[in-house]
């Protein structure tokens, strides 16, 4: 029988950036650039742990696949009031959340596993390899997560975001791809005019500056407090708001201005980077890819607490085309330093800041992770790719 599909299985939940790099390689399998061939797919298979986030970032994932079969395995692996697990609970959980991925990965006959990071990986990796399925890891951040350190031995190809994380000297399982990307970010960079008619399609006033404020999938209560202390700031000094508290938050939103607009959830992240003139946001791997593309100058304020500082890494991998800064400088002086990046004043230090972002991460890193998954799936010594949909 020949390969006419593949059935791909994915793990990788909690937070959103465990889960849009994966939702990002099946929009690029599904309608990759013009030039390439949709790639056959006859199922996907996602192991998840349950976090409301998963539903708000995978709800249009059976749109994007049409007719692919689809299927969401919910891991026991977090604690029932939810969060992340404690290590006790995670060595406790991580047996029969093998057993479970086993199952699941049997009944549907995968061909290939893609480990995308996070706890959530731990399970599905073992399960694979067990299995004999061959085994692809995504590390999307600066610095290799624990995941990415204690399952590598099992994977047939670690792929990564960023060369820091690539292992020294080389390596013929590592490879360097970038950051997955949405198709509609693959094109260049949104000019001036661009942006102005952007702004006008949101609603905004297509002649005044636009900020984008995102603090990732579920928000930061950090830069939500920021901005709803200084938003009077912002828009008295003629710049206009896009506010993404997260899902739950809308009360830590600032109060009704014009000019001002909060949602939970930015769900079309390109035409929100297009009307943008400036982005103040957290260092997650994908949205800093995603500011990166669009030439769109950064404001990072990393995360402070994780013990890796990934985040603060993510930001200093853009070089200048991002200015990082702490938590503890969220204030007036950074609400008046705002004001001057986006408005005339700022209009050459902006384009500096664009320059140094062109080329700073790959564009086709989705179409290519696709590529390395089809590979790792033909070179399996049992079993044949299913009939695609």
């Amino acid at each position: 029988m020949t390969r006419t599909g593949l059935a791909l299985a994915l793990a990788g939940g909690g937070t959103g950036g465990h889960l849009v790099p994966g939702l990002h390689l099946l929009r690029a399998l599904r309608s990759p650039p013009a030039g390439r061939a949709p790639a056959p797919l006859a199922s996907v298979l996602w192991f998840v742990v349950g976090r409301p986030v998963e539903e708000r970032v995978l709800r249009g994932v059976e749109e994007i696949l049409g007719r692919v079969r689809f299927e969401r395995v919910v891991l026991d692996l977090e604690p029932p009031q939810g969060g992340a697990p404690s290590r006790a609970r995670l060595l406790r959980r991580f047996l029969p959340a093998t057993l479970s991925a086993a199952r699941a990965l049997r009944r549907a006959r995968s061909d290939v596993l893609l480990g995308l990071g996070g706890h959530t990986s731990g399970p599905p990796v073992l399960a694979a390899r067990l299995l004999g399925i061959p085994v692809v890891l995504l590390e999307i951040n600066a610095a290799r997560g624990r995941a990415t350190r204690w399952l590598a031995p099992l994977a047939a190809r670690v792929c990564h975001a960023w060369p820091a994380t690539v292992p020294p000297g080389g390596s013929a399982r590592h490879v360097h791809l970038g950051p997955p990307l949405a198709p509609e970010l693959s094109g260049p960079p949104t000019d001036e005019a661009a942006g102005a008619r952007a702004r006008a399609a949101l609603g905004f006033a297509a002649a005044q500056p636009l900020l984008l404020v995102l603090g990732g999938s579920q928000g930061a209560r950090p830069l939500n407090r920021f901005c709803a202390e200084v938003a009077p700031i912002l828009v008295g000094g003629g710049v206009q708001v896009l506010h993404q508290v997260g899902p739950g938050r809308a009360a830590e939103a600032a109060a009704p201005l014009p000019g001002y607009r909060a949602l939970e959830y930015v769900d079309d992240m390109p035409a929100a980077l297009s009307a943008a003139t400036a982005v103040l946001c957290r260092g997650g791997a994908s949205t800093l890819a995603e500011v990166a593309v669009r030439g769109r100058p950064a404001v990072v304020v990393p995360y402070p607490h994780h013990a890796d500082r990934h985040q603060e890494r993510n930001a200093r991998s853009l070089g200048a085309g991002a200015i990082v800064v702490g938590e503890e400088r969220l204030d007036a002086a950074l609400a008046a330093e705002l004001v001057l990046l986006c408005g005339e004043a700022g209009a050459e230090r902006r384009a500096a800041m664009a320059r140094a972002l062109a080329g700073a991460v790959p564009r086709d890193a989705a179409e290519r992770l696709g590529d390395e998954l089809l590979r790792a799936a033909a070179r399996r010594p049992l079993g044949e790719m299913r009939e695609s949909s």
